[in-house]
């Protein structure tokens, strides 16, 4: 709801006059069979659906409230995560949490986005199309929310002028764009949904041991 989103959007005025509106919708836990969802469980993963309506936002596109992972467990390194364009088209936000990277990555139908480790993402709908996008994750965290709330939104804000920085984030990196980044190395491709990968063994562990896989997500977003 447009309430819960007050301290990280950037036209408050607009905010303050509008309606309490829903922005997006999240569905979570999802599975076509039993078989799949206890296979899904099994092996420790997530499969969600979000579906973000096109809209705006006074003058800043709708977008959702953005969040970090937590470490893994006895590592220093945080969960990842994959996202799957399956309509219309995203707009992806990275920050590092110490802001000393910001990426902004633009997909379309088909395309797979991970947020690598030790990057929390906001997802923007610029469009005027449903954004209708999947995703797994490891399913035994709780996102972290706190720190782009603190500095009232993300290091920058999509508006109709374009990308806007925060003025709360005056330590943030320039932001840089970049194409989405190939995972073929993560068993991820362009023409396969993410949802069938989910029930091979193995194929998503990267998920959940991340730290494993450090020599792929090293200059991932480069």
């Amino acid at each position: 709801m447009l309430r819960d989103m007050d301290d990280v959007l950037y036209d408050k005025k607009w905010a303050k006059v509008a309606e309490n509106l829903e922005l997006y919708y999240m569905y979570r836990d999802l599975f076509l069979s039993r078989r799949d969802g206890d296979l899904f469980k099994d092996q420790g993963i997530r499969y969600d659906i979000t579906i973000i309506p096109p809209l705006m936002l006074g003058c800043e596109y709708v977008k959702t409230a953005g969040h970090y992972h937590p470490k893994v467990p006895g590592e220093d390194v945080t969960y990842p995560e994959v996202y799957e364009v399956l309509e219309g088209e995203a707009t992806y936000l990275l920050q590092k949490e110490d802001l000393s990277d910001v990426v902004v990555v633009r997909a379309r139908g088909g395309d797979k986005v991970v947020v690598p480790p030790d990057y929390g993402h906001i997802t923007i709908n610029e469009s005027n199309k449903r954004l209708k996008m999947a995703n797994f994750v490891a399913r035994d965290f709780s996102s972290i929310y706190d720190p782009i709330k603190e500095r009232g939104g993300g290091a920058y804000f999509l508006t109709e002028d374009g990308f806007v920085e925060n003025p709360r984030c005056e330590d943030a990196a320039p932001l840089r764009e970049i194409e989405v980044p190939k995972a073929k190395a993560l068993g991820l491709s362009r023409n396969r949904e993410i949802y069938p990968i989910g029930r091979e063994r193995g194929t998503l562990d990267w998920l959940l041991r991340p730290q494993d896989y450090m020599d792929i997500f090293e200059g991932f977003l480069d």
